[in-house]
């Protein structure tokens, strides 16, 4: 019994120190990524898709410039969109959306109570970053932009890809008050009257662009071509750097038939993604938020993927070919989705959004554990309460297991003593003490395994629930009580990490000491080095530790009363 509860906190110590080596990977320091001055220009070409029977990516470009050579081409220029959930940029460059920014979710959040704190002791203000998050970023070292386009088809000529330059009147768009829609157009014409419009179309409250890409061909010849809408990106890296979380960046599909798949960086360098299906999306993620490229579910698409220079990797689709008669007029559709991943409202965007909170193998858990805490915070409306309420509901679905386990320790704790009167008896004959230890459970009734199975099938919906509150974005800043005002973030003065320390100890009290006096003074060490390792968690997580150690506590201590009262 000793051996194998000392062997479950091993476990847990050496699980909490991996934590702390995959942070150090994906947030620690890294070496400088390779940048270019500007990532519109550079082997400009080397990003479009390449479909069966596509020009070369030089020869579309040829295309492109060969196709107006009377006429002057016109420069790009910016465009700047604002919604009440949105702030971005749409680049006349092919209409690339970038610079997009989440109005409601600042980079970080200011305390009052630290704010007032510092006031009274006299000592400077925090520099904290106010500024919304920006999902989509056209800085070289941070890139990450949406971009979309019609390749050609068949030796069909005009291409207007990403690289073409685009036509629009204004220089900014707002959606005002009332306003449910707003509508963006970019126009694009060649000599020989192929006419393409798109038409970004943004609506209030959503973090949907949707986007419509007109053919008019008034040539004499029909024009063959396909729609292709892909994210291009550096990898991701966290510029706040304090979340002691490992979470996946990088890129993600969705099909009907294989369901969520992980492509990340370092897959999309090894081979190029090559799958053509039914409906289904491409997105690249990151902790709380994604964006996504949505084509029509009842459209054929062909997933892609590319590595390109300069750490530049491109993920997207193209869908099946498209033939406009002489003087007829075709219509490509998809949609944008670029937003925190809010599970309710991703459900209701695409099919399997939603995975993009990302629990890993445990989502067959972690999703009713969600669910739990979303319906509990409808009531409460307060995100610390609802993981109390979760953590309280989890406690009473394993009560008859927790409180097998804590029989078990407290029969263990009665009978400590006569174990140690034991060893010391047969200190010179283990596998006398050995038999007489077993002898004694048997006439005590003891099952020296009986304090941690119960434990051990805990262990999933414990992990679970840890996944649920590191990628569930609505706890991300979200208040609590006094000087909680960030669930996601640590505890500014240390107060739960400390009651998770101390309540670690008291549960510790509460349970059988170990023989070995070597292994009582590790376990002895364990309240104090959690709690070093617990001061770097966001406050949410502590919270549930804190209330789930003490609900253990008033469960144990009770039944350890009633063990020795009993006679």
């Amino acid at each position: 019994m000793d051996n194998i509860r000392f062997i479950l906190i091993v476990v847990f110590a050496m699980l909490v120190f991996m934590l702390w080596q995959a942070w150090q990977v994906d947030y620690g320091p890294k070496p400088p990524v390779a940048t270019v001055t500007d990532p519109n220009t550079t082997n400009a070409k080397e990003d479009l898709p390449s479909a069966t029977g596509t020009p070369a990516p030089t020869e579309t470009a040829k295309q492109e410039t060969s196709a107006v050579p009377s006429v002057a081409l016109p420069s790009a220029k910016i465009i700047k969109v604002k919604t009440d959930v949105l702030a971005l940029e749409i680049d006349t460059q092919g209409g690339t959306v970038r610079n997009l920014d989440l109005l409601t979710y600042p980079v970080e959040k200011e305390n009052t109570v630290v704010i007032r704190l510092r006031e009274m002791l006299g000592l400077p203000a925090s520099e904290k970053n106010l500024a919304p998050t920006r999902l989509f970023d056209s800085n070289p070292d941070k890139l990450f932009v949406a971009q979309s386009g019609l390749i050609t088809e068949g030796g069909s000529t005009g291409a207007a890809s990403h690289h073409t330059i685009f036509n629009n009147e204004k220089d900014s768009y707002v959606l005002e008050p009332g306003q449910e829609s707003l509508t963006v157009p970019l126009t694009w014409t060649d000599n020989s009257g192929l006419v393409v419009t798109k038409l970004f179309t943004f609506k209030r409250g959503s973090y949907q662009i949707g986007l419509e890409q007109k053919v008019q061909n008034n040539s004499a010849q029909p024009w063959t071509g396909r729609q292709y809408s892909q994210l291009m990106r550096v990898p991701y890296q966290d510029d706040k750097g304090n979340t002691f979380i490992r979470t996946y960046s990088g890129g993600v599909i969705y099909t009907e038939e294989e369901k969520y798949q992980k492509v990340d960086f370092d897959d999309m360098a090894e081979e190029n993604l090559n799958v053509t299906i039914k409906g289904g999306w491409t997105a690249m993620i990151q902790h709380y938020f994604a964006a996504a490229w949505i084509p029509p579910a009842d459209q054929e698409n062909h997933f892609y993927t590319k590595e390109l220079q300069n750490q530049h990797y491109v993920i997207g689709a193209y869908s099946a070919p498209v033939t406009v008669p002489s003087n007829s007029t075709v219509q490509f559709a998809t949609q944008l989705f670029a937003g925190p991943k809010i599970q309710p409202m991703m459900e209701n965007i695409a099919n399997g959004l939603e995975l993009t909170v990302d629990y890993g193998w445990l989502t067959i858990i972690g999703k009713p554990i969600y669910w739990l805490l979303n319906q509990i915070y409808n009531v409460v409306g307060n995100w610390g309460w609802a993981i109390i309420g979760v953590t309280l509901c989890i406690k009473l679905l394993f009560f008859p297991l927790s409180q097998a386990s804590y029989r078990s320790m407290a029969k263990m704790r009665k009978i400590q003593p006569r174990l140690k009167e034991m060893q010391e008896r047969f200190a010179d004959d283990r596998p006398r003490f050995n038999k007489e230890m077993m002898d004694l459970y048997k006439r005590e009734k003891v099952n020296p395994l009986g304090g941690c199975l119960p434990i051990l099938i805990q262990i999933p919906v414990f992990i679970s629930l840890y996944w649920v509150l590191v990628e569930t974005v609505e706890i991300r800043q979200a208040p609590f009580l006094l000087w909680i005002q960030d669930l996601s973030a640590m505890d500014p003065f240390y107060v739960l990490p400390v009651l998770m320390g101390i309540t670690m100890k008291i549960q510790q009290s509460l349970n059988p000491a170990p023989i070995d006096p070597i292994q009582a003074k590790i376990m002895k060490m364990f309240p104090i080095v959690f709690t070093i390792f617990f001061l770097f968690f966001p406050a949410g997580l502590v919270l549930y530790w804190v209330v789930n150690n003490t609900l253990s506590i008033i469960q144990q201590w009770y039944i350890t009363k009633q063990i020795n009262e009993a006679k």
